[in-house]
């Protein structure tokens, strides 16, 4: 029983920082976590790294966690190696949260986290990611909640952001 509880959570995966370094999502455990593929050069790339920082601002002393994952599997919009990932997302938008090695997040090389997240909360015309900017907003428990789509704006998810942190 408590086996199958713990392949319910994000805490048993592990995945690998944009530097090629191990990271266990366990180390997130008793945070809010929002997980987003992310790309360099989406049309929604200014707007949600810009609204990604608010949130990050405002609540990553509270618990709250984002967890940005590069994707190239959206019209190539992120086609760069990981240190010019690194360099878009913290010197040209000031991002502070963890970006992680670039993953497919569809198909059959589609990372084991994502595979995880799709199967949690499917999308509405399948579980398939559409675009860049998927969002996963995961509670303390490690557990999927909700998924957002590309075009949700991050601060219009604030709410539940909130609700998520004040719970215990």
């Amino acid at each position: 029983m408590a086996e199958d509880a713990a392949l319910k959570s994000i805490y048993h995966f592990t995945v690998q920082d944009i530097r090629g370094n191990d990271v266990s999502l366990s180390d997130y455990s008793g945070k809010v976590v929002l997980i987003v593929n992310v790309a360099s050069k989406c049309g929604l790339t200014q707007s949600n790294y810009k609204e990604l920082n608010v949130l990050y601002e405002k609540y990553k002393n509270q618990g709250f966690e984002i967890l940005a994952f590069p994707c190239n599997q959206f019209a190539g919009q992120e086609p760069g190696t990981n240190e010019q990932i690194q360099e878009v997302a913290c010197t040209m938008f000031k991002s502070e949260f963890p970006i992680f090695d670039k993953v497919e997040v569809n198909g059959k090389n589609a990372a084991p986290l994502y595979k995880f997240l799709k199967s949690e909360k499917g999308g509405y015309f399948g579980d398939a990611i559409k675009w860049n900017f998927t969002k996963f907003l995961v509670n303390k428990e490690g557990k999927v909640v909700e998924r957002y789509a590309p075009t949700t704006s991050p601060l219009k998810i604030e709410k539940d952001i909130q609700n998520l942190l004040g719970s215990s």
